[in-house]
């Protein structure tokens, strides 16, 4: 069975940092693309940053160099470090593995608010 947690979201300020985590089980996370999502109320999903099994990262324009995305394949984890966050980065994130051969998988996603 696959899963994929999220953990490490909540409130914060804006101008503050979270460190988001996705633990992962049912798959072999070391040939899996993964990629942090985001969607706020109104809006549709949109990519927020992707790292590949040998470590290429890629970010939505939005992110600015305040976010980094990362991933520790001994541990079967994603993470994604935010810092500078903002009011309009509130949204609910999802963590994915994506691999062409093995299929897609979605976590259950987690509420991320930014706010004073």
């Amino acid at each position: 069975q696959v899963q994929l947690v999220e953990s490490g979201g909540g409130v914060v300020q804006p101008g503050g940092s979270l460190r988001l985590s996705c633990a992962t089980s049912g798959i072999i996370f070391s040939i899996f693309n993964m990629a942090w999502y985001r969607q706020s109320p109104g809006s549709q999903r949109e990519l927020v940053a992707s790292i590949s099994p040998s470590g290429p990262t890629r970010y939505g324009d939005f992110v600015r160099g305040r976010f980094a995305i990362s991933r520790d394949n001994a541990k079967n984890t994603m993470y994604l470090q935010m810092n500078g966050l903002e009011p309009e980065d509130t949204a609910v994130y999802f963590c994915k593995a994506a691999n062409t051969f093995k299929g897609d998988y979605w976590g259950q996603g987690m509420q991320v608010t930014v706010s004073s």
